[in-house]
């Protein structure tokens, strides 16, 4: 990464942060990817009750949980964008805000039209707020603990997932659905003042003369950034490829191996809270060795973990599988939001982070569809989790790749684009 990766004086526009306490301001970063973690599982979980009472078909049901991952490409692909010119704060105010009006907004919907549009303007605030909270994360955190404040805010999704869950267990078999987004679109909305009064303006402002046609490109592309950009795509988007497969089709999966009753739901609930603890693990182990050592570690050991899960029979041996599955994808995952977004300067880091984050989440509609492919063509629950060991085996590759150009060491990246 040249000169990119050298040690350098603090940026000015970063000194904001000294004032206010960085615990503090990571605990905001974290309800707020708490929040999209919660919301993003409601629809799962309400998706029974909304198609008795709206009456969805297949198809219908089918958009209506892709919907919003696709306009999590777009928010997230904008959102970095934007925010670069008009700062972090006033996009991720924006995009709090707007994730929780329209979650509100599902509450209200009389029909599969107006669910559609809720959880697709829903979906492009919560990706226009993911890249503002890598950026925030690698703006406010000390140089040799990037990684591990990254993945301290992040884990926040999982532990909001599983949240979820277990909500539902509290509330009872005839919950109304409606409950859950009302609760997913408040909360967002209450913590809208600490987020205006905690958190710094960490970006600044871009100068005039970057809102060239070609500014885009450079700040992707330009320098020594191409095969950067291109290995931190080829980590991300088959990382979250096997991730939204596991999530979407996890229960199904544990179906089709002859597991019953609360067997699958005690797999996706191991499968998130194995997460949590992974990020911790993995974000210290980055700060501390770099990216190849650990990442290539977790994909290493993931390859085998699949393959395990696709042969195991045993009860006890698959949910151990699928909590160390958890612990060691997203544990990766988490760890590489630090790491990305600290890859590019200040004055680009929202734009490298979205694009990111874009091409990361086009596996949300990969992986669920790679899924339906596979087992409709008649493979078994078992060669699908098989068929995952190649995607881990490119992030791996890709991990190398980006260990030799020194990514994920301490004191990179404050430097102009």
């Amino acid at each position: 990464m040249g000169n990119v990766m050298g040690t350098q004086a603090p940026s000015p526009e970063l000194t904001v942060t000294a004032a206010r306490p960085i615990g503090l301001m990571v605990t905001i970063c974290f309800l707020v990817a708490f929040l999209e973690g919660f919301d993003i599982q409601v629809l799962g979980i309400a998706l029974g009750r909304l198609t008795a009472q709206f009456s969805l078909t297949g198809s219908q049901r089918t958009l209506l949980m892709t919907i919003g991952s696709l306009g999590i490409v777009l928010g997230a692909f904008v959102g970095g964008r934007i925010a670069d010119f008009l700062g972090r704060k006033p996009l991720l105010l924006s995009a709090v805000a707007g994730f929780g009006l329209f979650t509100l907004g599902s509450v209200v919907a009389t029909g599969f039209v107006m669910l559609v549009v809720c959880r697709a303007l829903a979906g492009v605030g919560f990706g226009a707020a993911l890249p503002m909270l890598m950026a925030i994360a690698a703006d406010i955190g000390p140089p040799q603990r990037r990684a591990s404040t990254a993945a301290l805010i992040f884990c926040g999704m999982p532990a909001g997932g599983g949240s979820g869950g277990l909500l539902v267990q509290c509330l009872g078999a005839d919950f109304d659905w409606r409950l859950l987004f009302a609760i997913g679109g408040v909360l967002p909305l209450l913590l809208f003042p600490a987020i205006a009064k905690i958190l710094p303006e960490t970006g600044g402002r871009r100068q005039t003369q970057s809102r060239s046609p070609l500014a885009l490109m450079q700040a992707l592309f330009g320098g020594e950034r191409l095969g950067l950009t291109l290995l931190l795509w080829m980590v991300f988007l088959p990382t979250l490829t096997i991730l939204y497969l596991i999530l979407n089709w996890l229960p199904t999966l544990m179906a089709a191996k002859g597991f019953s009753g609360t067997v699958p739901a005690l797999a996706t609930m191991l499968f998130n809270y194995g997460s949590v603890i992974g990020a911790w693990v993995f974000g210290r182990w980055v700060d501390r060795f770099g990216v190849r050592g650990p990442l290539g570690f977790s994909y290493a050991a993931l390859i085998l973990c699949l393959l395990a899960l696709g042969a195991t029979t045993g009860v006890s041996v698959t949910l151990w599988l699928c909590a160390l599955t958890g612990f060691l994808l997203l544990g990766a995952n988490y760890a590489m939001y630090g790491v990305a977004a600290a890859c590019y300067p200040p004055a680009v880091r929202g734009t490298g982070s979205g694009a990111c984050v874009s091409v990361g989440r086009m596996g949300a509609v990969l992986g669920p569809m790679l899924a339906g492919i596979w087992l409709g063509g008649g493979a078994s629950a078992s060669r699908v989790i098989v068929y995952m060991a190649p995607f881990a085996a490119l992030a791996l590759m890709a991990v190398y790749g980006l260990g030799s150009r020194g990514a994920g060491q301490a004191g990179e990246s404050d430097t102009t684009p």
